[in-house]
């Protein structure tokens, strides 16, 4: 990314929580000798190096060096592996008397000398015995390690030789392995691999050594080689924010979150925000640095949380859902943020390809994106990473109220087919144009129809002329309006050659501007396609040939018929002249030749209308026919639509199961329908909307049938009253049409089992539950995989304690490897058991409209940060007395 400012600054902060692959078992080159291992390697110094690089080829970037009760042998390796950048534990295996294997890993600042003294009191003060014995017994070793030395331990190779579960039996093993300072173990691959009883113990499944918190699992084992890091047990990769004892110990707590074995799945690329900064405003020269899982916002009240969350909304140019929160995101907008404040979001997307985008917008004006040159695109945020949620305060409840809405939430669980919305938009735009050729046609039809109904009368008149010889005497006259009308059909036929003109006009030159040089030289095919450019020229230049022979056709046709004019003109005047000549004639015989002559010519005129009726007949059927077809292909297409819909809600049940169950309802959203009504109709209709916006299966189709049948067939099918009724019936047939076209939404019942745990279910719709029952059933379905950034605040303010335990924690940790989330909070089990990799502190001075916010590097970071891990317990908790006077009431 171009940007070198505030952006640049803000990826140096502090962004949580991450994965290291961490090696946990590496011995130094005195064990090898000393255990006769074999070995292709002479001395320390090359065994050292092609270590370090065996490391750096597998991507290894944390060590524990594990010598039996020595520290100093490892002194060179260890030496030589942060030297190459990577982290190192220091520490050593211990044989506990009782003869288990433990790894007693300590904090990498840690000294040699000070590890000694630690050797020593083990009762391990002399180095002979290859593999000594210490004076502690496990249990013993655990405790002393734990809270005397500050260590933390693992029990290696726990199924193999020497490990925990296999040295030991009985009462023996239940005691070591319930003790409560033992965290983790080590196995060479899966917990599937351990053998059946050992596996048992370790699923927390045998109820003798069950533990409340079970025992971590890790893959180590003993790295003796630099051939030994591909064996898949010997690294796995482990989640902190800073390698630290605490970081490992953190991650020991909260394995589900913070381990993955070799053999896990490799967590999915997901859409991610990368950073946002503040330049004016409440956060002006704030700015955060997100982790791609779990990030949590926390602070007192009125330190800005809620305005970063607005933040992103307002610069992704996401609409708030409800009326409430539209309220809340524009009195933020206008009052905490403030006209000239920009917002930075720097954004990853991963598919087709991964790719950075900076997405900016300046308080006031829209969105811009750009690439990773600094290019401004033309595209919107929401084309970069579709699908991002973001919910304020209280808007996932307000988002209850609306049946439509819940329906959005099952958009990302659609598998979409990719051409079914142009399908559905290109069938909407031919009912659309064949509608207004209908009605164009039906139009002209009333006209001619009018016009053609004058005719009789005017052929009884043309009758009564003729019996007085009229006729006879004007004869002349009567066929010089015949002629006049054919000269004037002579010119009409030039008309759609002038407007043929005016079309190869408006598209001349061809554009050829595409297969320029410089729009071709990227790519690899550019000589090929470079013909294409010839091939268009040749086409340019005859089209222009072509335009010029058939505009010198027009011009020498129209002075043709100029010729033919002025000709027939002369004849024209002779005719009137004798023509006149006759009208004195019969005026002496009290006949108007006058009246004869203009009814002639209006005969003349209607009597082509019959021949264009007739066409216009046709033309109505065939675009009935052709609306017909559309109306069925448009049906199918909303049904394609809606089963879709309907798949995606049997996802969410499977996913759910027992917790949520969704239906969705076809056309269920009658709304458009009765605005349409409302529009279009006048008088009163508020029954009769009631009817059709509460009738279980309505089709538009059937309703625009039966609107055309007349009153009697609404009142029967419908029960409409007949003022009612009539007033339906007498509508439009373009509005009848416009009813046929519209497009109903589905709409969703979400229902919620409230239910105790182990009895049967009992669904509640969202209308019979209480407000955090509510909130409940919507966060979960928003909780449900997805690809792009979920973005809430506060969503404990409508939901209790006991859900956020039961269902969000357990819901977050599942889906947050797939998916980041952003959350404000004042609850600490969200950031807290829901493990975040990232908790953003904030503070302020001052009032939101004149103050400022503050976000220190040093209140970011996870759990496993000292300072964060303060903040959490001030914060979240009410400080460490609040929180022990709390455990000793409840009394934990």
């Amino acid at each position: 990314m171009s940007d070198t400012g505030p952006m640049t600054e803000a990826l140096k902060l502090p962004n949580g929580a991450r994965f290291y692959r961490c090696a946990l078992q590496v011995n130094p080159f005195d064990y090898v000798k000393r255990h006769n291992k074999e070995t292709a390697f002479e001395d320390e110094a090359s065994y050292n190096t092609a270590i370090v690089q065996a490391c750096l080829d597998h991507g290894i970037e944390v060590i524990a060096i594990t010598d039996h009760y020595r520290v100093h042998t490892a002194d060179g390796l260890a030496k030589a592996a942060r030297d190459a950048g990577i982290h190192v534990f220091p520490g050593f295996e211990a044989v506990t008397k009782d003869g288990v294997h433990i790894l007693c890993l300590f904090e990498p600042g840690r000294t040699t000398r000070e590890l000694e003294r630690i050797l020593g009191d083990c009762g391990i003060h002399r180095d002979e015995a290859a593999s000594p014995t210490g004076k502690y017994d496990v249990i013993e070793f655990l405790k002393t390690a734990t809270h005397s030395w500050g260590a933390v331990c693992v029990a290696a190779h726990v199924a193999s030789d020497g490990g925990l579960l296999n040295r030991l039996t009985g009462q023996p093993a239940i005691n070591a392995w319930t003790w409560p300072d033992l965290l983790a173990c080590a196995l060479p691959g899966p917990v599937t691999d351990a053998p059946n009883g050992i596996r048992q113990i370790l699923e927390n499944k045998n109820a003798d050594y069950r533990r409340d918190r079970p025992v971590a699992v890790i893959n180590a084992q003993d790295v003796s080689s630099p051939e030994d890091f591909e064996k898949p047990g010997a690294s796995c990769w482990i989640k902190m924010s800073a390698v630290s004892v605490e970081g490992l110990r953190q991650a020991f707590l909260d394995p589900s979150s913070r381990i993955r074995l070799a053999s896990d799945p490799v967590p999915e690329e997901h859409e991610e925000f990368l950073a946002l900064t503040w330049q004016g405003g409440f956060l002006d020269g704030a700015a955060i640095h997100f982790n791609e899982n779990l990030n949590v916002l926390i602070g007192g009240r009125g330190t800005g949380k809620s305005t970063v969350i607005e933040s992103l909304r307002y610069v992704l140019g996401l609409e708030p859902l409800g009326e409430d929160a539209r309220k809340a995101h524009e009195g933020i907008v206008r009052h905490v943020l403030r006209n000239g404040t920009k917002i930075s979001l720097l954004v990853r997307a991963h598919r087709p390809a991964k790719r950075d985008y900076l997405i900016e917008r300046t308080i006031l004006n829209p969105p811009i994106v750009r690439d990773e040159s600094g290019n401004v695109l033309e595209v919107s945020p929401t084309n970069i990473i579709p699908q991002v949620e973001v919910y304020g305060q209280h808007e996932i409840s307000e988002l209850t109220k609306s049946r439509e809405k819940l329906t959005r939430l099952l958009e990302r669980f659609i598998d979409r087919d990719a051409t079914l919305a142009q399908r559905k938009n290109d069938l909407k735009g031919k009912l659309e144009r064949i509608r207004a050729r209908i009605i164009e046609v039906w139009k002209e039809q009333k006209e001619i129809e009018d016009r053609l109904a004058t005719l009789p009368a005017l052929e009884e008149t043309l009758r009564r002329f003729k019996e007085a010889g009229v006729e006879e005497r004007l004869k002349e006259q009567t066929l010089l309006v015949q002629e006049e009308k054919v000269l004037e059909t002579a010119f009409e036929r030039l008309e759609p050659f002038r407007n043929l003109l005016d079309q190869i006009d408006r598209h001349l030159p061809v554009d050829r501007s595409f297969l320029s040089a410089e729009a071709l030289k990227k790519l690899p095919g550019k000589e090929v396609l470079v013909e294409a450019e010839q091939i268009l020229e040749r086409f340019n230049e005859a089209l222009n040939t072509i335009r010029a022979q058939v505009a010198n056709a027009i011009r020498d046709a129209e002075e043709g018929l100029e010729s033919v004019k002025r000709k027939w003109e002369e004849r024209e005047k002779a005719v009137k002249a004798q023509y006149e000549k006759i009208l004195r004639e019969l005026q002496k015989s009290k006949i108007d030749g006058e009246e004869f002559i203009q009814l002639r010519r209006q005969i003349e005129e209607l009597r082509p209308l019959r021949e264009r009726q007739a066409e216009l007949a046709r033309n109505a059927n065939e675009y009935l026919r052709q609306r017909r077809n559309l109306l069925a292909q448009w049906e199918d297409v909303k049904t394609e639509e809606f089963r879709e819909l309907e798949r995606a809600a049997k996802k969410v049940n499977r996913k759910l199961r027992n917790r949520v169950k969704v239906t969705v309802t076809f056309a269920g959203n009658r709304e458009p329908l009765c605005q349409l009504l409302r529009d279009e109709v006048r008088g009163r209709l508020s029954e009769a909307l009631d009817v059709l916006s509460q009738r279980k299966d309505l089709s538009l189709v059937d309703l625009a049938n039966t609107i055309q049948e007349g009153k009697n067939a609404l009142c029967k099918k419908y029960g409409l009253s007949p003022s009612q009724a009539e007033r339906l019936a007498q509508v439009d047939p373009d509005l009848v049409m416009k009813i046929e076209e519209l497009d109903l939404p589905s709409t969703t019942t979400v229902e919620l089992n409230v239910a105790p745990e182990g009895e049967d279910a009992q669904w509640q719709t969202l209308e019979k539950l209480s407000t955090g029952q509510k909130a409940t059933a919507v966060l979960l379905l928003l909780l449900l995989e997805a690809n792009a950034p979920l973005v809430v605040d506060q969503p404990e303010d409508d939901l209790d304690n006991r859900f956020i335990t039961n269902g969000v924690v357990p819901r977050l940790k599942e889906e947050k490897r797939r998916r980041q989330f952003i959350f404000a909070t004042h609850n600490a089990n969200i950031p807290v058991l829901g493990d975040a990799e990232l908790i953003v502190g904030l503070t302020a001075s001052g009032e939101a409209g004149q103050g400022k916010a503050k976000l220190p590097s040093e209140h970011m970071g996870s759990i496993d940060t000292l300072l964060v891990r303060e903040l959490v317990e001030e914060v979240l908790e009410g400080g460490k007395d609040a929180f022990e006077m709390r455990r000793r009431k409840y009394g934990f």
